[in-house]
């Protein structure tokens, strides 16, 4: 089983139900877990997987629930909450999980949830996605009515109640602590760290929040083995992950495939290429808030190590791509707007440097821009960056910036009143 995130999507079926999930092993890495594992052995047995997070950040998984207070002295209650936000434009893989196989993230979420000794779980879910919350509910009940969840879930002494929460729709809720403060009805908005969700998380108490690609591989390696998964990446990143395209390609969408996967793969074989009478000029490899990459990093590895070492992050892995036709500057401010738009507001930086950003860019676009003005939205792009803001969306708003002004300065350059040169400092 090379794609076990997908082997139950299956063409010509809407999604498939409880009864074609357990035909094909589901719920089977639950039942070993509650029969021959203890919490701990769970973490262990994630942990040398080797799986990271595949919400953008990709921190090791086992690590971070291993930072959850174990044993007698620990807290009664805790809590496991799935970041189903997914607003970072460009991104739609949690999407196809959860409208295609919901039963796989509610077994992700009971083993997930036993391994720190949560007794409570959210699934947050993003508002617009209605259909998946239809369907996250028909599982849900299904899961109850054969004990999957609930109390003394499959005979054994482990007790979960799992509650889907729709969000009012808010970029910033994927910030893991700005949902966990939606969650509580309060304003979403980051928190500072330390302390960390993992000792002070939900209404104070420990909580670990998780993407859901990152909980739909948890039932795979619990039930085969932490050894075949690291068999499934190709070099140091193990497991697969699910990589999308979007843009002027023939065959837009989403597919599982080895994490190390190259970009030319999944654009030229995936993806099927670029439309006819259209050239590639570039790509966010990660969603929105990754840097460019251009063709010349095409056969880059796109794991978490080979993408950083290019200069970019593989965040979401789902490929925004930029054609000869698009206007480059118009695309990053198309962004830009998204990102202000979405500003929590509750740090400076970020509340009054992107739509400042946003102002240059349209100055620019007017044909009212200066040397001055691109000189202003490089330093924008330090001002705004990593260590200067709350959390990580005002940083994450500048990297296509910053790498645009960096491969396309001449698409910008062009804008400028009298043909000004531009020295960048």
């Amino acid at each position: 089983m090379d794609k076990p995130l997908t082997q139950n999507i299956v063409s010509g079926r809407d999604y498939t139900n409880f009864q074609e999930y357990t035909e094909t092993g589901g719920y089977q890495g639950l039942r070993t877990v509650l029969n021959d594992y203890s919490p701990e052995q769970v973490q262990q047995q994630v942990k040398d997987s080797g799986l990271r997070g595949r919400g953008g950040a990709g921190f090791p998984t086992g690590m971070k629930w291993s930072f959850v207070p174990m044993g007698e002295q620990a807290p009664k209650q805790k809590y496991f909450v799935v970041n189903a936000d997914e607003m970072e434009p460009g991104s739609f893989k949690d999407r196809l999980l959860m409208e295609k196989d919901p039963h796989q993230l509610i077994e992700g979420i009971v083993i997930s949830a036993y391994a720190i000794g949560a007794s409570i779980a959210y699934i947050f879910l993003r508002g617009e996605y209605v259909e998946i919350a239809k369907r996250l509910q028909i599982a849900l009940k299904e899961s109850y009515q054969n004990n999957l969840i609930g109390h003394n879930i499959l005979d054994s002494e482990y007790h979960l109640e799992i509650f889907l929460h729709t969000s009012a729709g808010r970029y910033i809720c994927g910030e893991e602590t700005a949902l966990l403060n939606s969650l509580e009805g309060k304003r979403a908005i980051p928190r500072s760290k330390p302390p960390f969700p993992q000792i002070s998380g939900l209404w104070g108490l420990p909580t670990i929040v998780n993407n859901v690609e990152t909980v739909c591989n948890v039932p795979h390696i619990l039930r085969n083995g932490a050894d075949w998964y690291q068999s499934l990446g190709l070099g140091e990143n193990n497991g697969t992950k699910l990589y999308g395209v979007s843009g002027r390609v023939k065959n837009p969408g989403a597919w599982e495939l080895p994490l190390g996967t190259t970009a030319r793969e999944i654009i030229e074989d995936k993806a099927g290429g670029m439309l006819d009478d259209y050239q590639l000029r570039g790509f966010l490899p990660g969603g929105a808030s990754t840097d460019f990459l251009l063709p010349e990093h095409l056969d880059i590895a796109m794991d978490y190590d080979a993408v950083a070492l290019a200069g970019s992050r593989l965040g979401t892995g789902t490929f925004i791509i930029l054609d000869n036709k698009t206007n480059v500057v118009a695309m990053v401010l198309n962004l830009e707007r998204f990102f202000a738009q979405e500003s929590c507001g509750w740090c400076t930086p970020c509340r009054d440097g992107l739509p400042w950003v946003v102002t240059l860019l349209e100055g620019l676009l007017a044909g009212q821009g200066s040397a001055e003005d691109l000189q202003r939205l490089s330093k924008l792009t330090r001002l705004l960056g990593p260590g200067n803001t709350f959390c990580a969306l005002a940083p994450g708003a500048m990297e296509p910036l910053q790498s645009a002004l960096k491969y396309f300065s001449a698409d910008f350059e062009q804008y400028l009143a009298n043909e000004q040169t531009v020295v960048f400092s």
